[in-house]
């Protein structure tokens, strides 16, 4: 079910793939900043329940 792109499949098909490879880029750089804002607040807990403050 590809439409018929013409002489600009191309560019149109390098749009997509560029478009693609940058969204999944985001993806993984928002996940591995998660990870490491959970892992940071994870650790401030530990060291919070540690001293006994609230």
């Amino acid at each position: 079910m590809m439409p018929e792109l013409g002489k600009y499949a191309t560019e149109v098909l390098s749009a997509y793939g560029i478009t693609l490879l940058l969204m999944l880029a985001l993806l993984v750089q928002t996940l591995r900043r998660g990870a490491k804002a959970r892992a940071a607040l994870r650790q401030a807990e530990q060291e919070t329940a540690r001293h006994g403050k609230n």
